[in-house]
């Protein structure tokens, strides 16, 4: 295994022969490092560049360290700072700690330790950025109230969305169950003018007849027996806002008849009386059923279809976009990490691995309760094999290369590396959750070992 780590290091100390030492020993490990022989100059670097790691002498004037401390902290909060100091001052090296440093070195500065340390804390610059960025991923495709995929499929999702959203036009989305209709029905309300106005959402294949026009339209008192006050329907609460009517392909045929009058007359008549009310109401709707064959099969009313088809969105099941397992894992864990008050740091590259290779046939609901039920079961901060549903379960799965007695850390770490850019077909976010490492650092591996492949 390398003892190279990368990373920009500012080094401030006011005796200049020291500080080009602590280059010296760091630029030999492979970090790039910038000296100032002054905390003034070295305020200045931290305003002109992004530094990742600050190694400052305690002791300076005007500026001393815990200046540069407090300034690398609100200027860069995802750097780390490591204070130099002496046997006299090793308080106020306690005391920087307490502020947010990384630690301290007492002079004179051993060159192993000083590797050492820097290489500990340059890993920890490097996965909070890695954390960034997977945030920074996740929240573009929270845009959308949670959906989040890089699937080319739900990319182009994401876009027709976006596009359709601040219309009033009626959307029919496909998709087997549990691929997340409503949550985009959600997504096109929230993103368009009605979003201060009601989001209302019925399954009409949960309801008999006689229930569901009552539910859809509402009753007058007296309509049948049990109506003992007037009900306003989903219609009249959904006015001026969104309506999601969920698995429409289920609607009786005397109801289809009734939602197509309301769709093109834009009224509805309670259950029980002929006085017809005005509604204002965009309609989405949904089903994992073929309305198509349906219509063919004459099941289905082919004027109520093409009026409710005027934009078509299909979700692909999640054994179709498995590219997207692993953003969803990390969204599933931060969102009931949050939930339910825990504190979960990992989720182990077997783990990954297991769920990478589920069939999923509830989809991305089947996934997010498995994760749910993990967050809540496991006994530590890191979710492990130990903390899976007995549903889910492991699988093995063939290394592209095998590993044999006698070879190399090195090589044994290229080969491990190369299989599983094999397995995930380039796939370098995909690859690097597999492995447990952060994006970044995968990058790194793939240029030291001079591997072919990653996207």
């Amino acid at each position: 295994m390398t003892d190279q780590f990368t990373g920009t290091v500012l080094i401030i100390d006011d005796e200049e022969n020291l500080a080009q030492a602590y280059a010296e020993a760091l630029e030999r490990a492979g970090c790039e490092c910038i000296v100032t022989t002054s905390g003034t100059d070295g305020l200045e670097q931290l305003d002109q560049q992004k530094i990742d790691l600050v190694l400052t002498d305690l002791v300076m004037h005007p500026v001393d360290g815990m200046d540069v401390l407090r300034a690398a902290k609100r200027v860069s909060p995802e750097s780390e700072v490591i204070v130099i100091t002496g046997h006299g001052t090793v308080k106020n090296a306690v005391q920087a700690m307490q502020q947010g440093a990384f630690n301290y070195l007492l002079k004179p500065i051993d060159l192993d330790e000083l590797r050492a340390i820097v290489k500990e804390a340059l890993e920890k610059v490097h996965l909070k950025q890695d954390n960034a960025e997977l945030r920074r991923q996740l929240d573009a495709k929270f845009s959308y109230e949670g959906i989040v995929g890089n699937n080319p499929r739900m990319v182009r999702i994401v876009e027709t969305l976006k596009h359709i959203a601040p219309t009033n036009a009626t959307v029919l989305i496909y998709g087997d169950s549990g691929t997340g209709k409503e949550l985009v029905a959600r997504a096109i309300h929230t993103n368009s003018p009605r979003k201060n106005r009601p989001f209302v959402a019925l399954n009409c294949a949960a309801l008999s007849e006689g229930i569901l026009e009552s539910e859809l339209f509402g009753h007058e008192k007296g309509a049948f027996t049990g109506a003992d006050t007037l009900r306003k329907g989903r219609f009249e609460y959904a006015n001026h806002g969104t309506l999601f009517l969920d698995e429409v392909g289920d609607l009786p045929p005397s109801t289809q008849v009734k939602l197509l009058r309301v769709i093109e007359q834009r009224e509805i008549m309670r259950v029980g009386s002929n006085a017809p009310i005005k509604v204002d109401v965009r309609l989405v709707a949904a089903t994992n059923r073929n309305l198509e064959e349906m219509v063919q099969e004459r099941k289905f009313r082919e004027d109520l279809y093409f009026r409710l088809k005027v934009v078509t969105v299909a979700l692909p099941a999640l054994r179709e976009r498995r590219e997207d397992i692993p953003l969803l894992i990390d969204a599933f864990v931060q969102e009931f990490a949050r939930v339910h008050s825990r504190k979960i740091t990992q989720v182990t590259p077997r783990v990954r691995e297991i769920l990478m290779h589920q069939e999923w046939p509830g989809n991305v609901r089947q996934l997010k309760n498995t994760i749910e039920s993990m967050v809540v079961v496991t006994r530590d901060d890191v979710l492990d094999v130990d903390d899976l549903p007995y549903d889910v379960a492991p699988v093995q799965v063939q290394p592209a290369t095998s590993l044999m007695p006698g070879m190399t850390i090195e090589e044994a770490e290229r080969r491990l590396i190369a299989g599983t850019l094999e397995s995930t077909n380039g796939n370098r976010a995909e690859a690097s959750k597999l492995l447990g490492i952060g994006e970044r650092t995968l990058y790194r591996k793939i240029k030291e070992y001079n591997l072919e492949g990653g996207r």
